[in-house]
């Protein structure tokens, strides 16, 4: 058993600030490099458990809505599951022709869905949970910069849909965060005040954000208005 578990080649799961796995693989848009292909944008690549599945269903729908929106903010979407390649074509066509759903119908997904069954990129990014399911991956959710460094890691079981608000949310959040230096507080959404980070105090923070009017509360808590036309 010792010697079994010993010749095991075990992946480690990526973590926020590793460098994105590399793949290659062939999708519904053609093959891919990955993440040298998306060089100098940022990416949500994000996993499904399986076609012809309803809760997928309406995720891909939402995505296919949101698809411009994301692409207006300097980011891709890049889908997987464990199925082939021509079970996608065929959901994604069934989803276009047939499906209606809250305020969507006639939904064309452009952006890729990689064909996994072999489970390969799955494996390489954590999306095989074996205590939620050893045949199908999770829902989750990885947000590569445009130097394909991974900023945030967010798993959804498969019951549960995902919050598309939230994805876009803190997609801009951390878009913001890197061109501006400072950080966002609970809840927050785009035009509202945000967090200067601590500098020993007021006066130090203030000084270090070049004199601009904060709002502070003590040494550790400053705000300053970040208005959406600096976004």
């Amino acid at each position: 058993m010792e010697n079994l578990i010993e010749n095991q080649t075990i992946t480690p799961m990526p973590r926020i600030g590793d460098s994105a796995p590399a793949f290659k693989a062939v999708t519904t848009q053609g093959p891919i490099q990955f993440p040298e292909d998306y060089s100098g944008k940022w990416v949500i690549l994000f996993s499904h458990p399986a076609d012809f599945t309803p809760v997928c269903t309406s995720e891909f729908m939402t995505f296919a809505k949101m698809h411009d929106r994301f692409k207006s903010l300097n980011c891709e979407l890049v889908g997987l599951s464990v199925d082939g390649l021509y079970s996608h074509i065929a959901w994604l066509r069934t989803i276009k022709e047939k499906i209606e759903f809250r305020d969507m119908k006639n939904m064309e997904v452009k952006f890729p869905l990689i064909e996994d069954i072999t489970m390969d990129v799955a494996k390489k990014y954590g999306m095989i949970q074996p205590g939620e399911s050893t045949t199908k991956a999770v829902r989750a959710v990885f947000f590569i910069d445009p130097k394909g460094i991974i900023r945030a890691i967010i798993y959804y079981p498969l019951s549960l849909g995902r919050n598309f608000d939230e994805l876009e949310r803190a997609l801009i959040a951390m878009q913001t965060a890197d061109k501006h230096e400072i950080a966002t507080p609970a809840d927050w959404v785009p035009g509202e005040d945000v967090i200067v980070s601590p500098a020993g105090s007021c006066g130090v923070a203030k000084e270090r954000m070049d004199n601009e009017e904060l709002d502070c509360k003590d040494w550790f808590f400053c705000t300053k208005k970040l208005p959406l036309d600096k976004i």
